[in-house]
């Protein structure tokens, strides 16, 4: 058992050496089964091995915020951008077409609104997700926060179970513990039991020191995009994190609340698959907006 007298910091990451051996594409996948790792590579670029995923799953938590009036109008345009696209099942259902071929990845957990004690969640049936042909299945950890850690632990460990027999990635999403620092430390932390409890990809918040998150994360790590940020800033965002070793981003509010939507898709996919630096992905979101 752990002595939470003594847990010592990590300090021998080895940031930049690659795991050896592998010849699937997505680190730590080498010994997955054929369906998931076709999945895997529907979402993930083969020549750059990254993601932009645009999420617009905040609905379900939100409401028709800012953006996600009519994602009809203001959502199912960017799909052509994107490699992945992330929302709820209803939203889907009811607004992608059918022959959209933009990979979904499924928001699998809900529960509570902002109005109320978030995270306090339940997981959709497998079978639910597979007849939607979706392409993974992201739930939340609210790793550090005392009322829902335990659930939403379970409620990931569940789902891997159930999900790798048939093929199904499951992506962790790391909620922020309303007592924990925002810190390499623990994004570390939080991506790690992820990882360890069956996470396919690990969804967190880029921070300093965020190699060291990455390093110790055995599966490939994309970075949430926040709150709105000006356009250089989500750029320098998305460069600083691909260049800690993350595999892309998972951006919603960056990408669908920008002065131009379609032209911040296409200038963060510069930056994530072409190695643009966040002041040529700016120039080319001003080449391209209007």
């Amino acid at each position: 058992m752990a002595d939470l007298d003594d847990i010592r910091d990590g300090n021998n990451f080895g940031v930049g050496i690659p795991v050896e051996g592998q010849s699937f594409y997505i680190k730590g996948h080498d010994h997955a089964g054929w369906g998931l790792k076709n999945r895997l590579a529907n979402m993930f670029n083969k020549k750059s091995g990254n993601s932009v995923m645009l999420a617009f799953d905040h609905g379900f938590l939100m409401g028709p915020t800012s953006g996600l009036e009519r994602v009809d109008l203001n959502i199912l345009p960017l799909a052509p951008y994107v490699d992945v696209m992330m929302g709820c099942k209803g939203m889907i259902r009811s607004t992608v077409p059918a022959d959209c071929e933009t990979p979904i990845a499924l928001r699998a957990d809900a529960g509570t609104t902002i109005l109320t004690t978030m995270n306090d969640n339940v997981v959709m049936d497998i079978n639910e997700a597979l007849a939607m042909n979706a392409q993974c299945m992201a739930v939340m950890l609210s790793v550090g926060c005392k009322d829902t850690e335990a659930t939403t632990v379970k409620n990931l460990f569940t789902l891997a179970d159930k999900a790798n027999p048939l093929g199904m990635p499951v992506m962790g999403i790391t909620a922020v513990g309303k007592d924990m620092v925002r810190d390499a430390r623990y994004f570390g932390l939080a991506s790690r039991v992820c990882a360890e409890n069956g996470a396919n990809i690990v969804k967190t918040y880029y921070t300093e020191g965020f190699e060291k998150v990455v390093a110790g994360c055995p599966v490939p790590v994309v970075i949430a995009g926040g709150k709105k940020l000006p356009e250089l800033e989500a750029l320098e965002l998305s460069y600083k994190a691909i260049s800690c070793g993350a595999v892309g981003v998972d951006m919603g509010r960056n990408i669908f609340q920008s002065e131009d939507p379609a032209a911040m898709a296409q200038a963060v996919a510069g930056v994530v698959h072409d190695g643009l630096t966040p002041e040529q992905g700016l120039e080319k979101f001003n080449d391209l907006k209007g």
